[in-house]
């Protein structure tokens, strides 16, 4: 298309905006590397840099390999690949958990009576590629089996009540048997989704982590991250001016939320809404990434672990952020 490229490329310029880093915690075991137990927060640790690296280009226009959609305006709130043959395609919508096979777009269930409300999560069990977990606004979270041809009668496994609507939900154990949950009143639990079983269940979790730093109080939850080889889970705490904490969640112990093992300070001036982690992937291990993160304020901000000698430097694409940015002030360390 003529003038295209000249689109595209004004588009996708990006801008420096802003002075970022964020601080691990050195002698604590984090999402990064495993170590001893967390100190707190007061305990005057030294610490080591987690510094912005740079922006991430995303791609704008129609230049998809294929396209699966529903009829009418139905919306999807959640999709997830998986089945035993690898071939399925799940998705979240009103009320409904649909599945298609993603290699010929034909549609192969329509689940309608598990859920009540709109389906805000569809997740395939990582080691169990035939059961897929389904999450909702009814606060249910339902298990199903997709092998053979799909029916609520004879492939709906067991149900769990949350009893408030569902946010998210993700998988984690040594054979990724449990499923934490957030909800969208900030509560956290976990269960054991085989037998149906709630293992920990944290209504204040908010006023649980913000005891567990010195840094503003945790005004919403993230996401949660799992590292298989430590067999340890945190749930991911952040603050309206866009700091967000890794929190050790501790299953039986009496502070079920330890100390913040890794703050990420900024590099956003709004809520951040996504999470990528890079632990384990190649960029993790073979050039010190630590993970990205996507927030309200239209940055997406690439974080380095590892001590760095250059500026680090926040970058934000001036097409997707309307409002004039400000920069940032300085804060104290955290520790």
């Amino acid at each position: 298309m003529e003038g295209g490229g000249e689109d595209t490329a004004a588009a996708m310029a990006m801008e420096v905006e802003v002075e970022a880093e964020a601080v691990l915690c050195v002698g604590a075991s984090s999402p990064a590397t495993s170590n001893s137990s967390s100190p707190s927060p007061n305990s005057g640790i030294s610490s080591r840099r987690l510094g912005l690296k740079n922006s991430i280009q995303t791609n704008f226009g129609d230049d998809y390999v294929f396209q699966i959609a529903s009829w009418g305006s139905q919306e999807l709130f959640s999709f997830s690949f998986g089945g035993s043959s690898g071939n399925l395609l799940a998705a979240g919508s009103n009320s409904q958990v649909l599945l298609w096979d993603w290699r010929n777009s034909k549609q192969l269930a329509c689940l309608e009576e598990s859920h009540m409300d709109d389906v805000t999560q569809v997740k395939f069990a990582p080691h169990q590629h035939s059961k897929l977990i389904s999450a909702a606004v009814d606060g249910l979270i339902c298990v199903f089996d997709t092998d053979g041809d799909m029916n609520e009668d004879n492939h709906l496994l067991s149900v769990m009540n949350v009893e408030t609507s569902v946010a998210k939900v993700g998988f984690f154990g040594n054979t990724y048997q449990k499923i934490w949950c957030l909800s969208h009143i900030e509560t956290l639990s976990t269960w054991d989704w085989n037998d149906g079983s709630r293992e920990l269940n944290i209504d204040d979790a908010r006023s649980l982590a913000t005891d567990r730093w010195n840094l503003d109080h945790v005004d919403y939850f993230v996401d949660c991250h799992y590292s298989l080889p430590d067999d340890k889970l945190w749930v991911i705490g952040g603050t309206t001016a866009g700091t967000i904490g890794y929190f050790p969640v501790r299953i039986g112990l009496e502070g079920a939320i330890g100390s913040a093992e890794a703050i990420l300070e900024g590099g956003h001036t709004d809520v951040v809404r996504t999470i990528y982690p890079a632990a384990n992937t190649h960029l993790g291990q073979n050039r010190g990434i630590f993970g990205w993160t996507g927030g309200e304020d239209g940055r997406l901000c690439c974080w380095r672990s590892g001590e760095i000698a250059e500026m680090n430097k926040s970058w934000i694409s001036s097409s997707l952020v309307s409002r004039v940015q400000k920069k940032a002030k300085c804060r104290q360390q955290p520790y």
